[in-house]
């Protein structure tokens, strides 16, 4: 028998984001299309684990009727964003990045981290990122690969859980009491690896030393055999806008000599940074 079509939770809790907007906070509100709304859940539903889906299975994942998906999938593959080969399972077509490319073609922030990263990570030999908080996540905007250290394939546009990256945690020790708890009701703290921190109040703890030492490291909660390591980006303006890593394999630097090594350049790139936003 075929196995059923599974869907985790982190997952459903990802697309179902944008669509708690218009079920809650902006209910009723007549400026507020529900219909564009419901067009950019189905496009999020996408993913690099779920890049070819049905109806049925877009229907499961957004909480949408089908009829709804099947309507939006109509009117975004008219516009060339989707297409089904088979009249099934509907992929994304490339003009889908004219979306994404177009906050980070005019992101001063965008533009000027990878200025920064192509060159720190020439100096540490190491794969450099820059991520900002999107929602519940990291979103890469700029990224600097010296080699493949991870199973998953990172570029600009990429998101990961931030509370298991070291930039998440950089950025989520920056939100206020209120913030944070509001994070917290939202999302289930997933074991992506034995070393993931899954307890509240011990990742509580741990925001509360990377507020306080500048930093955070992350030792193999993300992905068994990577270790990383986040600073904070401030902007002259607004405070913390973004976090800058390094990561590297875990069998050839350990938590030390990261700190030893990387820090005080890493530290150094985001202060250089932080001067051109």
């Amino acid at each position: 028998m075929k196995e059923p079509y599974r869907i985790s939770e982190a997952e459903l809790l990802r697309v179902q984001e944008v669509s708690e907007l218009a079920n809650v906070r902006y209910k009723g509100d007549p400026d507020f299309m529900a219909s564009l709304t419901r067009g950019l859940v189905v496009l999020q539903a996408f993913s690099p684990e779920f890049f070819a889906m049905s109806v049925p299975q877009l229907s499961q994942m957004t909480g949408l009727h089908r009829a709804v998906v099947r309507r939006c999938l109509y009117t975004l593959s008219a516009l060339g964003f989707v297409y089904s080969p088979d009249n099934r399972n509907y992929h994304l077509l490339p003009r889908v990045l004219t979306i994404g490319h177009a906050y980070l073609n005019s992101s001063e922030l965008a533009r000027q981290a990878q200025y920064s990263l192509d060159y720190l990570s020439k100096q540490l030999g190491e794969s450099c990122s820059v991520a900002t908080l999107d929602g519940d996540n990291i979103l890469y905007i700029a990224r600097a690969s010296m080699k493949r250290i991870m199973k998953i394939d990172l570029g600009r546009g990429s998101r990961l859980p931030a509370y298991a990256t070291s930039m998440g945690m950089v950025l989520l020790s920056e939100l206020s009491e209120e913030e944070l708890g509001s994070y917290f009701s939202r999302v289930k703290l997933e074991p992506l690896t034995e070393f993931t921190i899954t307890d509240e109040q011990r990742l509580r703890k741990e925001l509360k030393k990377v507020k306080a030492q500048g930093f955070a490291i992350n030792d193999q909660q993300l992905e068994l055999g990577l270790r990383s390591m986040a600073v904070p980006m401030y902007s002259r303006k607004e405070g913390v806008v973004a976090a800058m890593n390094v990561g590297t394999h875990a069998s050839q630097m350990s938590v030390a000599d990261l700190q030893e090594k990387f820090l005080p350049r890493l530290q150094r790139a985001a202060m250089e940074l932080a001067l051109l936003i």
